[in-house]
């Protein structure tokens, strides 16, 4: 736990999932200057809306104040974050209303805090679906550390919600501030992208927000042809989905395996859904939207396929990674296997030693390698 002072009292927040060595915070600059930008604000009967709230402290913040609030976003570990850190600072976690990307907010909002994602298709979805639930005059604040903000995130502001102004840098974090001009009237875009399904007559349509919306992934690419077939009933897991394909392929090569979806992202297994159902009319799947195989029981998998994140919001690192393969580990049946695409660089061949007896190479590319733990 990491203590928080924020212009609406003091918090005790931690990021998720914990780690012992992680000395990373739940909070940075942005959130604060988003939070004294809104104290200078005339005080509101209506619910604030805070959107991708990275670990809560936007929203833990409010509550401490007594605000009505709502919360909206992408990421199911947000979620969890949020949760945990309201149960830290003794908050009743009916004091803030989530609604995930898959839904829209329903409230009536004068006032809205952003933090601005990496995904400007996102940015863009979020922004089309908020302006009809905006108040003429509306306020909405979208921070960002000043390093990771999209040059273009502005112009969608503009383009959506009404002008903007830039504040001045404060502790490497900056604010874009608009109000919502009820004569705009923006174009709405369809932003769902859809690209084959390599070796396969199947498209594979994703949502805004899904990891490589626009084409498929190279590691992913490596990664199909070493899909085994003929498993029969196996139990396969895409674990980390996306958009499905390595779980799709599974299912084009098993007609009768059983297969699980699983991402922290919301538009991911949306998206994981919707082409498992235009591929395999009237058969049946899994789609969980979760922290990985945390909570699935042992011995439940035969096969894992995982094609695993390297990056948590802006922090790049294995943390993920490892706790995907250790989940893998606890899931798979005896004899069971994962099946695992990575960067050269990153060592998975090491790192997955630590937790399974043997690992060997299936395939390679220049960037990439697929190995094989059971």
């Amino acid at each position: 736990m990491q203590s928080c002072d924020t212009p609406y009292g003091s918090l005790q927040l931690q990021r998720y999932p914990t780690s012992r060595e992680d000395t990373l915070q739940a909070f940075d600059n942005a959130d604060l200057y988003l939070l004294q930008r809104l104290q200078e604000e005339p005080a509101d009967s209506g619910p604030i809306l805070v959107v991708n709230d990275s670990f809560g402290a936007l929203a833990c913040a409010l509550a401490t104040a007594g605000l009505e609030t709502h919360s909206w976003g992408d990421s199911w570990m947000s979620w969890r974050a949020l949760q945990g850190n309201l149960a830290a600072n003794n908050l009743d976690s009916a004091r803030v209303q989530f609604f995930n990307s898959t839904q829209t907010p329903d409230g009536c909002y004068r006032q809205v805090l952003l933090r601005i994602p990496k995904s400007l298709s996102l940015l863009q979805d979020q922004l089309q679906r908020l302006r009809p639930h905006l108040t003429d005059n509306a306020l909405l604040l979208a921070g960002s550390m000043i390093k990771h903000l999209p040059p273009s995130a502005g112009d969608l502001l503009a383009a959506h919600i009404g002008p903007y102004q830039a504040s001045l840098g404060w502790k490497k974090a900056r604010l874009l501030q608009c109000r919502h001009d009820p004569v705009l009237q923006p174009c709405a875009s369809n932003l769902s992208t859809q690209y084959p399904l390599d070796g396969t007559p199947l498209l594979l349509n994703n949502r805004p927000g899904v990891f490589s919306r626009e084409k498929l992934d190279i590691g992913t690419r490596v990664l199909l042809p070493c899909i085994p077939s003929d498993l029969g009933s196996a139990r396969i897991v895409d674990l980390g989905c996306g958009n499905g394909a390595l779980g799709l392929m599974a299912a084009c090569r098993n007609p009768e395996a059983q297969l699980t979806f699983i991402d922290e992202s919301w538009a991911a297994v949306a998206s994981a859904q919707d082409n498992f159902a235009a591929a395999f009319p009237g058969r049946s799947a899994r789609f969980i939207v979760s922290d990985g195989l945390s909570e699935a029981e042992p011995g439940s998998a035969e096969l894992v396929l995982c094609n695993p994140p390297f990056h948590q919001q802006q922090v790049v690192g294995d943390q993920i990674a490892r706790r995907l393969f250790d989940q893998s580990r606890k899931a798979l049946a005896h004899g069971g296997e994962l099946l695992v695409v990575g960067n050269r660089h990153l060592g998975y061949h090491q790192t997955l030693r630590r937790y399974f007896t043997k690992v060997e190479q299936r395939a390679a590319a220049p960037k990439f390698v697929v190995l094989a733990a059971s």
